[in-house]
This record gives C-alpha cells, structure tokens and sequence, in this order.
C-alpha cells in the first residue's frame, strides 16, 4: 500500500485467496521486536517520519493481524479480505503510536486493527442484513460466541430460554436477538474442510492453518496490556460520577450478581424508578467519560460493559 513517500509501507502481497497460503509463510520470516527495538523504531517515526522504521514495526506485527483475522472468519468474508483490511488498521495504529505513553504497539494497534475489520464485516453485511445502532453491533459481534457458550445449535432457531439469556445479558429486545439469529444464519459460514487453492491437491485445508490454538507471544502481551489499559480507562471515568452514581452503577452492571431496584432503592430511600433513573444517566456520563479518554489516548472508542 502506497502513499506519500514518507508514509510508503510494502508488505507481502495478498490479492486472494489462492495466495493466503505463501501470504501466511511469508509474514512468519518477520522478526519480533525486542520492547527496547520497538520503541527507538517508534521514537524514529514519530520524530522523523522514516518509512524503513514504519516498515520494521508493521511487518512484525503482520502475524497479530492474520491470527485476529482468523477470528473473524465465522462472519463468512474471504480471511484474506479481512486480513488485508487488519493490516490498513496496522498502519493506522503505528502512524498514532506514541511509545512514550508505557505500552507496547500490539496492545495499542489491536484496537485499530479489530476495529477496520469489524467496520469491513459491517460493510459487508450491508445495511439491509445489519442495522447501525450501538446495540445491533454489540449484538452482532457477541452472539456466535454466546450461542457457543450456551451450547445452542449454529443453524437452528434459539431456544426461547437461551434467546432471553442472551437479551438480558447484552441488554436488547428478545425480538431482536432471534431476527439476528435468523439473518446470520442466512449469511452461512465458511467451510474449513474446503482446500486453500480450489481443487488443487497438496493445497491443504483451512483447517490446516487452524490447529495450533496458542497465542502468539506479542498478542498474549497485548491482550494482557490491552486488558489493563481498558481497566485503567474504566477507572478514570467512574472518576467523573459522583459516589451515588458510582455505587449504583457498579451494583446493577459491574459485578457478576447485580443487584435489583428494588435493593438499592431500600439503600437510597428512594423509588426504584428513580434508581433506575440514576443508573441510565450513570452510564451515559461513563460512555462520555469514555469517549473523552479515548480521544485524549487517540484510540477507537471502547465501549463499556452494558
């Protein structure tokens, strides 16, 4: 992918998925950068723009990109376009980094490379089979792995049981938990067993790519880095709420048994309306808060639990 000058970054070709398979041998010849290799290649493009050092830190973190890709391929879109798509996320990442703020550049770049392919996934659901509210997204995004988690059958209709499980938990109608559930099993998914190139033998399988379950060193490093900067940034914006407010959001949506209305509202001496009440307006100041502090950190809006 070619810009300016300064910002030219070359990285292996991807242009299908016939070439997935030398795509994914190559990127593993990338070395892994030391903390201390990573921040002086951070520190000489942030100073000076040089494109031999945004090279050096796209291409090692070429493998993050593929490995979340794969998480994504149940959405039924080419690995291939979703990883081209991650290594545009990359590039943003590394072009916002600024290695003075005490974290490495996977756990910073894993927001921007996730959030292109979800943006892509969405694009390519088009609007007609996927909505654009906050909570259609969250939706969509959680409920193959809630379904997972509730044993529920890919292909067939939830059980009423499970379908209110899963609507309390992301806090949607019912409704719109089966009309999802319905439209993403319309989308249908990609089969693993289906080989690289076509009918090619000595091709190999997409399950081939997928046996070895381990992480990867930067993404173990990243998910534990990007888990306590998503703490940190919680705990910066419950600073904007008043302790009434704190308390109250903290019982109804942050332990893992919440507390009723009614409960609270026998603490308060109030009605459970206006519990309620407070608790809405909690979390809209939070998102604010949220919003805000991702601005400042330059990173896409992480959305808190609700």
């Amino acid at each position: 992918m070619t810009k300016s000058k300064k910002d030219t970054v070359s990285v292996p070709a991807l242009s299908g998925e016939q070439s997935l398979n030398r795509y994914l041998a190559e990127i593993k010849k990338f070395p892994l950068l030391t903390p201390e290799q990573e921040y002086m290649l951070a520190k000489r493009y942030q100073e000076h723009e040089d494109p031999d050092a945004a090279a050096q830190l796209v291409t090692s973190h070429l493998r993050l990109v593929a490995k979340l890709a794969m998480g994504y391929r149940g959405y039924g879109l080419p690995v291939s376009d979703l990883i081209s798509e991650g290594n545009v996320g990359l590039m943003q990442g590394v072009k916002k980094f600024d290695p003075d703020r005490g974290f490495r550049l996977a756990t910073y770049a894993m927001w921007w490379i996730k959030a292109s392919m979800q943006e892509f996934i969405l694009r390519s659901w088009s609007l007609v089979k996927m909505g654009t509210t906050a909570a259609q997204k969250k939706l969509f995004f959680n409920l193959r792995r809630m379904k997972k988690n509730l044993d529920a059958y890919e292909d067939s209709d939830l059980h009423p049981d499970d379908v209110a499980k899963i609507a309390t938990d992301l806090g949607v109608p019912e409704q719109e938990v089966i009309n999802m559930n319905r439209r993403m099993m319309m989308g249908g998914d990609a089969s693993l067993n289906v080989t690289m190139r076509g009918d090619e033998e000595g091709s190999g399988q997409w399950q081939d790519w997928l046996t070895d379950d381990r992480p990867l060193q930067d993404e173990t490093v990243a998910e534990a880095e990007e888990s306590a900067l998503r703490h940190e940034m919680l705990v910066e914006a419950m600073d904007s709420l008043n302790d009434r407010e704190r308390h109250i959001l903290a019982e109804r949506r942050l332990t893992e048994n919440p507390q009723t209305l009614e409960e609270l509202s026998q603490v308060y001496d109030v009605s459970r309306e206006r519990i309620r009440q407070i608790e809405v307006r909690a979390f809209e100041k939070l998102q604010k808060a949220m919003q805000r502090i991702a601005d400042e950190k330059l990173l896409p809006v992480p959305q808190p639990a609700g």
